[in-house]
């Protein structure tokens, strides 16, 4: 059943595949957090591993909001591997057990993310949607957090 929210058809379309490239960016993103995750070395592997945990599972909640928003505009959210390799922008990137290059990348993507995601907010305020302006920002807020965050280790 089509979504009947005030959106017009070409609207809700580039809506949905915008969300649908900020999907696919949060996957990788999600992945390669894992990935790191796993295969942290070190004297603060500890730390470092439920630091990372830590922002999988935010990412993870990122991930299903943006996936459900993605349903109340009418469209189908993306699901596969595949699919997400090709729209994202993010790289997933050669895999490293070494901590300063884990961060390095993690902060790229997040800052690369921020920057990416107040250009959509700012191409979805031209499409009278503003659930969809309040969402990326709450995301937004997310990536802004883990930089920060990021950049403070790396200091």
């Amino acid at each position: 059943m089509k979504a009947n929210i005030g959106l017009s058809d070409v609207n809700s379309q580039a809506v949905g595949l915008l969300l649908n490239g900020l999907l696919a960016d949060e996957q990788v993103l999600y992945h390669k957090v894992r990935n790191y995750h796993w295969n942290v070395t070190g004297t603060n592997m500890i730390e470092l591993h439920k630091f990372y945990e830590e922002q999988y599972n935010e990412l993870a909640d990122v991930i299903d909001d943006t996936a459900e928003r993605i349903r109340k505009v009418g469209h189908f959210a993306m699901g596969r591997m595949e699919d997400y390799l090709k729209l994202a922008s993010l790289l997933e990137g050669e895999s490293t057990s070494e901590r300063v290059q884990q961060w390095t990348n993690l902060l790229n993507d997040h800052e690369t993310l921020v920057r990416e995601i107040k250009q959509k907010i700012s191409t979805t305020e031209g499409y009278n949607d503003p659930g969809t302006v309040d969402f990326l920002t709450s995301v937004l807020k997310v990536h802004e957090k883990w930089a920060w965050m990021i950049r403070a280790y790396l200091s």
